[in-house]
Order: structure tokens, then sequence, then C-alpha cells
């Protein structure tokens, strides 16, 4: 299902990059590239990159993991300031509780200030909602993976399309019940084998729940059992590419998870419309930061760092994937018989292949949806 969503202009910052270049007035005596001899116009290579990456468009696919009450749905619609959640899309009060984990997903198509982005929500109705959640994450492993495995199958074709379509999944937020005690056993286990095939970010749901003081010690507390079982969220400290973004990221990293509160209703607060919960203490304005921190979270996974999860979960995530597949496949061919290479090469009317060699459709053989598990 697609549907064109027009966002407010007042809402976001993406767009800044889109504003068309306008060179600092000239002083006296300065030169301009018309009289200077020694410009070359290198510079224009970043407008040049804008007009296409603006003619193209983007791509980005997130996941939402969580038990059902946790609010998913109504936080993806604050994040985007629209109706883009499988519950929103299509409505269905008659939707029970799966008996097993299903993988929902709905594209939209958002455009802002010219930028247009396939937005890609995906969600995972019936996880952690039975009586008995063992193994429940496999489901949402194999979608991942079957995700890169597309990607795969298309990246090995003779006959690649111009531009593969990205169905990978990008980022998986992962609703954290607010208990204010310490992660269950579901949780850490998810995210203990997630994360390594996923850019994973956690956060508490309902936060208005805690008080303040309960949401500091939980955070604290959360911060401490993901260091003690080794579980590394985003961003990774390991991917920080200079000293400039290690001080941003360690800042990022300091608050995680996020306590977050989502709503997609308007008040009237001191003149100003907000999106909030009104309660019987007042409102709790949602991109208010003293009151919870979804903001932040926002600016993450938009404003700041949208490129750099895409860009680990290519160069990170997929690319594990694809290392592990294609070494299968050149360990299955080396396994068949010479001769039974032989007479496939002539079935086919190619050249006899050496045992060993990459094959086109290798990866194709025998597909599994493989976990690569560290």
């Amino acid at each position: 299902m697609s549907l064109r969503l027009r966002l407010p202009h007042h809402h976001s910052n993406m767009s800044e990059s889109t504003k068309p270049h306008h060179p600092n007035p000239q002083g006296k005596g300065e030169k301009t590239p018309g009289t200077d001899f020694s410009y070359v116009g290198i510079d224009a290579i970043l407008e040049q990159m804008r007009r296409k990456a603006m003619k193209q468009g983007f791509e980005f696919n997130i996941m939402v993991v969580g038990q059902s009450g946790l609010g998913k749905s109504t936080l993806m619609n604050t994040l985007f300031k629209s109706k883009v959640s499988r519950k929103s899309v299509q409505p269905n009060p008659e939707e029970k509780i799966p008996k097993t984990i299903e993988i929902k997903s709905i594209s939209h198509d958002i455009e802002e200030k010219g930028v247009r982005m396939k937005l890609t929500v995906i969600d995972t109705p019936g996880f952690g909602d039975q009586i008995n959640n063992e193994n429940c994450w496999q489901p949402i492993m194999k979608f991942i993976n079957d995700q890169y495995e597309v990607y795969l199958q298309e990246e090995i074709n003779i006959n690649r399309k111009k531009r593969i379509p990205d169905s990978r999944v990008h980022c998986c937020i992962y609703f954290i019940p607010p208990t204010g005690h310490c992660l269950r056993p579901l949780d850490v286990e998810f995210m203990r084998r997630l994360s390594k095939v996923v850019n994973i970010v956690p956060v508490i749901a309902k936060a208005d729940t805690l008080t303040l003081e309960e949401r500091d010690y939980f955070k604290q507390t959360i911060r401490e059992e993901l260091r003690a079982n080794g579980i590394d969220v985003y961003p990774q400290k390991e991917f920080d590419e200079d000293a400039d973004d290690r001080i941003i990221n360690d800042k990022i990293r300091e608050m995680i998870p996020f306590a977050v509160v989502g709503s997609d209703q308007e008040y009237q607060v001191n003149g100003k419309r907000i999106l909030g919960r009104k309660t019987k203490w007042g409102t709790i304005e949602v991109e208010n930061i003293a009151h919870c921190e979804f903001a932040y979270l926002r600016d993450l996974l938009i404003r700041t760092h949208m490129q750099n999860i895409k860009d680990i979960a290519g160069s990170i995530h997929y690319e594990t994937y694809r290392v592990r597949r294609l070494n299968e496949s050149n360990a299955h061919f080396a396994s068949l018989p010479s001769d039974h290479l032989a007479l496939q090469s002539k079935t086919n009317g190619q050249p006899e292949e050496q045992p060993g060699a990459p094959q086109a459709n290798g990866v194709a053989a025998q597909h599994e949806a493989l976990s690569h598990e560290m």
C-alpha cells in the first residue's frame, strides 16, 4: 500500500540541505569566481550531488518491536507527524493478539520541501504477547535476513538493475516496558541476538508512567545490563569515524535508552498548539525535553543520524551477511565432484568452471534464511 503524505514545513530540519546555495556577499576588494583565475569550480560537485539525490529520493525502512500496548503505532505517527503506522492506515477494531508473530509492513511516499522519501514501517504484532515466548525473536531474525537475501540476489545478477530496491531493515526500535526495575530475559535475549544483524535503538515506552527519579534509575540499570551482556546498540562505539563523531555519539550513548512518550493529539498550551497527553495534573508535552526524550530520539533517527544508520546497515550488517552467504556458496561448489561440475557446465552450455569459483546464481542454491550470529 502506498500513501502520499505532505508533512508540515515547520516540523523538520531534514530539508536544510535542500535550500539553494547563496554565496556570502563579497566585500570590497574580494575576488569572485568570475574574476579569480585560480578558481576551478570543484565545489560545484556538492550542488550536483544535491540535485541528483533530490531527483532519486531516499529510502528508509524502520522496524518497531515490542509487546502490545506499549504505543508503537502512536510513536511512529508522532515521529513523522502523520498516520504512517499499520494500525492507523488499516484500522481493525476486531484485531486480536496473533497466536504467532506476524511481520507486517506498509510503505508511504513522504514529501517535505521538495525532498521525497519512501518510508517503510515494519510492525511485529504478537511479539512477547504469548505465555511461552521462547525463540520469539526467530521470525524477526528470518525476516531481516530474507531482506538481505533479496538484495544480494539482485546484486549478483548478471544484468543488474540500475538502482536496486532497498527493502533491508535499516533500524529497529525496541520498546522496553516501563517496569522501573530491570530488563526482562526476553529483552536481553532479543537485543543480544538482533544487535548483531541490525541497528537497534532501545526506548522506554510510555515513560510518563515513571517519576523522574524512577526513570533515571531505570535508564542507568538498563545501560549496566546492556554492558554486562555485551549488547551493542546504536550508535556502536567501534563505528565512530573520528573524534568529533565520538564526542557526539558518547553523549547519545549516555542517554540510551530514550524515555519517550508518543501522542498524535494536539492541545493548546500557553497559546501554542502542541502534541501531548492530557492528564488531571496537566499536559505532558511530547516535544518538551523537560517532560520526555522524544525530541532526542527524533533527532537521532531523522535529523542527524539517518544517513549514518543506513550506512552501517549496508556496510556492516548486510556486508557480514553477504560474506557469509558467498563463503557458503563457494564451499558448496568446492564439495561437488568435478564430473558433476563438468556435466552441469555442458548442460547449461557454459564453459567449465573451476571448483570453488564464485557463481552468479550460486547463492540462490538451496536458499535458507540464515541467522549470522557472532
